[in-house]
């Protein structure tokens, strides 16, 4: 049996940082200068531990936010439909907390892997709040075949997830699959190797102890948060973007990506690494980053 949720440990932060609560979400914030939001990638057991690296270096020079989407991390975990339009309302209501804090203007963001589905839908809708995009290891550019399903429509397998919710085994199945050391070979998967971030992987199984932390995962597992459209949403964007990738591990297809290196407001940058390259390799990156969004 798990253990009763007041026997858990309370979840500690993130971040050295912070924390803001707004519309149920939590966001770290440190530093000052102009904004720059992060936002972690979606996963069995993600957090804003996943953009650490980049949270430390941007807090020198800017004032940073990493955001933990809804169901991750400190942000409301409760039962509900986890869909892409929750997200990137989300990231909406990040960036109207941003401005309250920073005063109007666009904001700079980071997304990594499906999060920056969430990223590009927020812009493409908002195009005004937003300055300049990266977007790490982005999903649906793998493959050659375009999503240019029905707008608003997601990759959902409702049976699939009805299934996954059925409280006889929910909550069984979710910690079997977010074991130590599961959660260390999917990390594994993720780096291409085995010389994984300590740190993050010890919070990714804390994180996931926490009561409610099934409800997000278990709607990812069913496909309910890959938009079927994302690819017109991607073609639309108006603010510069640049996407950055690795060589290693479970995400490295990007056959994809191809058409839109041709886009004038789009960059790529290959890094010699797995799909967090900012952990691989934090100056090579960095020093892009802050390149593409000089403050």
């Amino acid at each position: 049996m798990p253990p009763a949720p007041s026997a858990l440990p309370a979840l500690p932060p993130a971040l050295d940082a912070e924390r803001c609560t707004f519309d149920g979400l939590s966001c770290y914030v440190a530093g000052s200068g102009p904004p720059l939001l992060l936002v972690h990638s979606v996963n069995a057991a993600a957090s804003a531990a996943e953009v650490r690296p980049l949270f430390e270096h941007a807090r020198t020079h800017r004032q940073v936010y990493a955001l933990d989407l809804p169901g991750y991390g400190h942000s409301d975990r409760r039962a509900r439909a986890y869909t892409p339009r929750l997200m990137t309302d989300a990231l909406h209501a990040a960036a109207a907390q941003i401005r309250r804090r920073c005063g109007p203007g666009p904001v700079d963001a980071l997304a990594v892997s499906l999060s920056c589905e969430f990223l590009a839908r927020a812009a493409a809708e908002r195009p005004a709040e937003w300055r300049r995009l990266a977007l790490v290891s982005p999903t649906g550019f793998n493959g050659t075949r375009p999503r240019r399903g029905p707008p608003g429509g997601t990759l959902a397998k409702p049976r699939l997830l009805a299934l996954l919710n059925v409280p006889l085994w929910s909550d069984a199945l979710f910690r079997g699959l977010t074991r130590p050391g599961v959660v260390r070979y999917f990390l594994k998967r993720t780096w291409g190797g085995p010389a994984i971030d300590e740190a993050m992987w010890a919070y990714a199984v804390a994180t996931a102890r926490q009561p409610g932390a099934r409800h997000a995962p278990l709607a990812f597992l069913s496909g309910a948060l890959f938009s079927t459209d994302i690819h017109a949403v991607y073609e639309s964007l108006a603010p510069p973007v640049w996407v950055s990738h690795g060589v290693r591990g479970d995400f490295a297809d990007y056959r994809g990506l191809a058409p839109f290196e041709a886009r004038p407001n789009w960059r790529v940058s290959v890094f010699d690494t797995g799909a967090l390259p900012y952990f691989e390799q934090p100056a090579a990156f960095c020093s892009q980053l802050d390149a593409w969004m000089p403050p």
